[in-house]
């Protein structure tokens, strides 16, 4: 990446973060939205890494960065229709799993206690799905 807005880097850094979907998904290869946006302020990472914002997302970043604009890679993932996830009560075991792995503390529990996701808080990432040892976590449209 070549060109960059002419805003100072923290205003920089917010302006992109306010554009990303705020998945905390990790699918950019960077721990959350934020690093990603400190990596494309930086000049480091491309405005293409962000399968949850798709096309359109990758088209704000490069019209706020000043630089071309192009699809998202396809390659980190699919763009998906928002979905959040949901908890299946009656095989959940109460791991915690889900819990550790949620990086927006949307899943509330005890150890050896049913589960549940707090879908307002949900951004849809499904780590919490693989981190599942009885698959009991299931993705669906938001209500």
């Amino acid at each position: 990446m070549s060109a960059r807005a002419p805003l100072g880097s923290v205003e920089l850094v917010e302006r992109l973060d306010r554009i990303l979907p705020q998945t905390q998904c990790g699918q950019c290869g960077y721990d959350g939205c934020r690093p990603y946006a400190e990596a494309m302020a930086r000049g480091e990472a491309g405005i293409d890494h962000c399968p949850p914002g798709g096309d359109a997302g990758a088209r704000a970043l490069a019209k706020l960065l000043g630089v071309d604009a192009k699809p998202f890679d396809r390659s980190r993932g699919e763009h998906k229709r928002p979905l959040v996830a949901a908890v299946i009560e009656a095989d959940c075991i109460g791991c915690t799993k889900c819990i550790q792995a949620c990086p927006v503390d949307a899943i509330v529990g005890a150890s050896k206690h049913m589960h549940v996701v707090i879908e307002p808080l949900c951004t849809g990432c499904e780590l919490c799905i693989p981190a599942c040892p009885v698959d009991c976590i299931v993705m669906q449209p938001p209500a």
